[in-house]
């Protein structure tokens, strides 16, 4: 394992990796709204965590690379090519990133947009488990490279920055394909807690459980969403967040299949033992990521302000998708925005300060960043 680092400043830093050399340009980003950038330069970066000793990881689905290639499930036409510049990184106090596990297998569209590779970090300890999404067949990993295999499992990294694969989640949806429908496994967001790791599958819209062991089982299904017309059908939760209330609950945030409706995704309130699933925010849009506060606030980060009509609509298509907001539910309240004019953010974490974290400009190889935003408690 080597060590890759990265700091806010105006020219761009040059960087040695375990597998190749990598230039990053690092000039730091506007600042949005209330919201102070604190490290920039980032390959594709989603999910964040907070180790216990308080410092903030983010997992970065890295550059792809010249490697073998697939299709792309939402666009066949595009393809999705293979390299090992996957990362977890950690943000320094003082500003930027430093990467302390590189290496691992990354899935990149020619526009530079990741579709597979690292994607969430969650700590139990001070292990830190990360989800590594697919998207698509698990049958077509084992042609990519070396790594493909591990696009669709949960990784076990050390303090030191070794990791193992603890589970293939991918493969639980070949066993037993829990939604019925095509085979299609996208690990995305993953909750460690004691005895179990519970990861929301976007492509098998079901909660899988992966005991310490690696077994796997179906924890909890969530629900299809009512037909919105134009679409006559039934339309996909697509599960992208889970995270445990204060309550023991896990709660789910939707992005909802194809078309993003305004105001038709949902937060959605999961039993701690998966046996009963019930709305508990509605009226939201593309939900991408969920977050609890020390006060029991609900935080919600949405990538859309939602598809608007006529359906199709004119081009370009999806004119609400990557503009998006944070939004908070105080407990007893309502969801209010905190933050607006966030450009592909993927993930929030709440910081032992009580601020929040999120990371923007998540579909960027090199300009991808971290942003906090202080807020005020809940009254």
């Amino acid at each position: 394992m080597t060590t890759q680092s990265c700091r806010v400043r105006s020219t761009p830093a040059h960087v040695l990796a375990l597998l190749l050399a990598a230039s990053f340009a690092v000039d730091a980003q506007a600042d949005v709204g209330d919201a102070v950038t604190i490290a920039s330069g980032l390959a594709n970066p989603r999910g964040l965590g907070f180790a216990p000793n308080g410092d903030l990881y983010v997992a970065e689905s890295g550059t792809g690379g010249q490697g073998n290639c697939t299709f792309s499930p939402p666009n066949p036409a595009n393809q999705r090519c293979y390299g090992e510049t996957g990362a977890i990184s950690r943000i320094l106090p003082e500003g930027g990133f430093v990467r302390v596990v590189t290496g691992l297998p990354s899935l990149v569209l020619p526009d530079g947009t990741s579709e597979g590779g690292p994607v969430d970090v969650s700590f139990l300890g001070t292990a830190a488990i990360v989800s590594m999404s697919w998207g698509g067949n698990p049958a077509l990993r084992a042609a990519l490279g070396p790594k493909g295999y591990m696009f669709g499992s949960l990784l076990q990294v050390t303090p030191g920055g070794t990791y193992k694969v603890l589970a293939d989640v991918s493969a639980h949806e070949v066993a037993e394909n829990p939604a019925g429908g095509n085979v299609d496994s996208n690990p995305y967001s993953v909750l460690a807690q004691p005895g179990r790791r519970i990861v929301a599958d976007a492509g098998a819209n079901a909660l899988i459980e992966v005991r310490p062991n690696g077994r796997t089982r179906t924890f909890s299904l969530i629900p299809f969403l009512p037909a919105v017309p134009p679409i006559p059908a039934p339309r996909e939760p697509v599960p992208t967040s889970v995270t445990e209330g204060p309550d023991g609950a896990l709660y789910v945030g939707e992005l909802t299949s194809f078309p993003f409706w305004p105001g038709t995704a949902s937060v959605m309130r999961v039993a701690s033992d998966g046996s009963a699933v019930e709305a508990y925010v509605s009226g939201l849009t593309a939900v991408v990521d969920l977050a609890f506060d020390a006060g029991g606030a609900l935080y919600v980060l949405e990538i859309a302000r939602g598809q608007v009509g006529p359906f199709p609509p004119p081009p370009p298509p999806n004119p609400g998708l990557g503009i998006g907001r944070l939004l908070r539910k105080c407990p007893g309240g309502t969801p209010e925005v905190l933050l607006s004019g966030l450009t592909f953010a993927a993930g929030v974490a709440i910081g032992p300060d009580g601020a929040a974290y999120l990371t923007n400009f998540s579909t960027s190889s090199t300009a991808g960043e971290v942003l906090r935003l202080a807020v005020a408690p809940c009254q």
